[in-house]
Parts: structure tokens; sequence; C-alpha cells
């Protein structure tokens, strides 16, 4: 998903500061900040559940400036913490890096006979199950971003435990009651998330 694709919702304490492109929801988020708004401010990437930390220091030409380096950054994959890597040998220049694989013996005989050698057929088999998963890996991804969302905003509100076993059985008649006495911001943005995930899931079961 692209940047221009992504959705991101702000607040301000329990209040809903606005939800659409990262760049509308942080400006908003530094006006308020400028008008000496003294709730903490928070934004959420939709997608993920994470939450987003501009640095608002500064005039808004020089927010803006830095929020763009920070999405370049971000959609670049720079600010990712990257993974140790052994030395050994790869395809840098193809974007193939060399990683220890630990698999039975017979495994490898396997990989070993077919056409190509090991190496291929495991990137062949990745993509299969890639591709093969793709509904299910969003579904999981969607749950997860709606309870990261829910623990940041929500871990010390009163029935905090009683609505995560709710929601992890998914028994959503007794989450929506468990959660019918937060702040009705945070409510919604979290009903909204979940709607997303059941759909997600929904369509993921689909033949």
């Amino acid at each position: 998903m692209s940047e221009k694709q992504k959705n991101y919702t702000g607040f301000a304490g329990h209040q809903l500061i606005g939800s659409g492109a990262l760049v509308d929801v942080a400006l908003k988020a530094k006006e308020r900040l400028d008008r000496g708004e003294t709730s903490h401010i928070l934004i959420f990437d939709d997608e993920t559940g994470e939450p987003i930390h501009p640095d608002f220091r500064g005039t808004r030409e020089q927010f803006l400036e830095k929020l763009e380096k920070k999405m370049a950054r971000a959609a670049s994959g720079s600010e990712e913490a990257e993974e140790p890597r052994k030395s050994g040998p790869g395809r840098p220049k193809l974007g193939v890096v060399s990683r220890e694989v630990s698999l039975l013996p017979r495994h490898w005989e396997w990989l070993n006979e077919q056409p190509g050698g090991a190496s291929a057929t495991l990137r062949k088999l990745v993509e299969e199950a890639k591709r093969a998963s793709v509904g299910t890996d969003r579904a999981r991804r969607s749950w997860d971003a709606a309870y990261k969302f829910m623990q940041a905003m929500a871990g010390d509100f009163p029935g905090f435990e009683e609505a995560s076993r709710a929601f992890f059985a998914k028994s959503h008649e007794r989450f929506d009651e468990q959660i019918q006495a937060w702040p009705k911001d945070v409510r919604n943005h979290l009903r909204k998330l979940v709607a997303i995930a059941i759909r997600d899931e929904k369509a993921a079961s689909q033949p």
C-alpha cells in the first residue's frame, strides 16, 4: 500500500483530531499544539496500529519538511532495523541475500533434486505460500492493528482485560458491551478497526 493510500488517525488525549493522509492529520495536531494543547498527542497508522511520532517543533514549513523526509525514509525502508546478516555468497545487485536455513537431511535431498537447485526452489515455494496466504495475512494484520490501538489508547481503561478477552475470543457482542463506557472517539475508532478486521477475515474465508 502506498503512502497516499494509507490512512492515519490522530488523537489529543481521548479526543479525535482527524483521520486521513498523514500530512493532513499531523498538521491538525501541530495546529492544536501551537495553540497550547496540553493533552498528549498520538497519531496512529490505521493499517498497522502503530503510533507515528512526528517532530512537531519549528515553524509549519520546518515541520512539513521534516515530515516529508520522515515519510521518504519510511517509504524506502531505511527506518526499519535490519536483521544482522551473515557474510557469504549472494547477489546483492539483484536483491538476493544469503542467510542460514536449517533443514533436515531429507529436505535438503529433495531440494537439491529440484530443477534450478535448492535456492531457486525455496524462492518459488515462498512466493507460492505468499500468494496462497495473502487474504489470511491481511486479516491477521487487521486484527493486530486493532489490538495495538486498543492497547495504546485504552490499556488503563476500566474493563480493558475483559474487553481483551472478548476481542481474542471474537465475541463481538460482549466486546461491544465492554467498551461502551469508553470515551466516544476512542470507542468509535476501535469499532471501525474491528469492523475492518472482520471484513478482511470474511474475505479471506471466501473460496
